[in-house]
């Protein structure tokens, strides 16, 4: 790793601020020292870079191909791989969630620049999927190993949209399995009764969002964030009041793998008890956009 990185972890469970130096002027070595970095502690924290939006597009594509979101506000015409995040115009997530896991290639990474920070407030929350698998009792990491979630966007009103990806997800660069559900867009379990499903998730999610696996951090006018989506969920705490505006770029994602499901899908029927929803999803919903991962319009 570069001798020039000061590197300097803020939690047990992950997350590590980097100074010394700079993303828009990086060499190959340096990035090779971030991106080793980066797979190591989950998050990346980098104060006072102030990216220029040609640099930001840059550090996006070290990683990948870049989400062009046709929704969400551009920073401009000339760079529409940026889009701004305005808190005066709803730009808050202030749930638990991996980004965007009703898509069947949900992003592996988005870097956030933070242009307008509040004076006090605004921090974000993340927490490490990796430690929330391993500390599992062995039965319940034994089920989850079997399962397979079914995220949909129904937050979003659209709950049509939907993928269906393994419980455990293993990482396609490190090869560590992580838990792969969120409070936020996974609906249910496909081989357990829904009333099942809905205990058996509530309690996962509150496994993973236990602060023993978090880090929060404080930011600063123009200090970036590199998180791994594959592997990790985060939390925007919506307790400001003054202007919030971020500049993201998210680089597109892989087909999540893990290990095979154990059992068949659970099938509904008229002596099917217990189950909060007894009516099955439909065998087919509307799929996300390949190359944007946004929702598709229907036609």
């Amino acid at each position: 790793m570069s001798d020039s990185l000061n590197i300097r972890p803020l939690a047990g469970s992950l997350g590590a601020e980097v100074r010394g130096i700079r993303l828009g002027e990086m060499s190959d070595a340096e990035w090779r020292s971030v991106r080793a970095a980066w797979l190591e502690h989950l998050v990346l924290f980098f104060p006072d870079q102030h990216l220029s939006h040609a640099e930001h597009v840059a550090l996006g594509r070290r990683l990948g191909e870049i989400e062009i979101h046709p929704f969400i506000p551009k920073v401009s015409e000339q760079f529409p791989e940026i889009v701004v995040l305005d808190s005066d115009k709803g730009a808050r997530a202030d749930t638990w969630h991996t980004d965007v896991t009703f898509s069947a290639t949900p992003p592996m990474a988005s870097i956030l620049s933070m242009v307008v920070c509040p004076e006090r407030g605004g921090d974000t929350l993340w927490t490490n999927q990796h430690l929330a698998y391993e500390t599992l009792s062995d039965p319940i990491r034994e089920l989850v190993d079997g399962l397979t979630a079914v995220h949909h966007a129904a937050p979003f009103g659209r709950p049509e949209v939907r993928a269906e990806h393994p419980a455990v997800r293993i990482h396609p660069e490190t090869g560590r399995r992580s838990l792969f559900v969120n409070r936020t867009f996974t609906s249910h379990f496909k081989q357990l009764r829904r009333s099942e499903s809905d205990v058996l998730l509530r309690m996962l999610c509150d496994w993973s969002e236990q602060p023993a696996f978090q880090v929060r951090y404080r930011w600063s006018k123009g200090a970036v964030g590199l998180w791994d989506n594959r592997a990790t969920m985060h939390f925007a705490i919506n307790d400001y009041q003054e202007p919030r505006v971020i500049e993201r770029v998210t680089v597109l994602g892989d087909v999540p793998t893990g290990p095979p499901p154990r059992w068949e899908a659970f099938q509904y029927d008229a002596h099917s008890t217990g189950s909060s929803t007894v009516t099955a999803m439909p065998s087919k919903g509307m799929a996300t956009d390949p190359r944007t991962n946004s929702i598709a319009k229907p036609a």
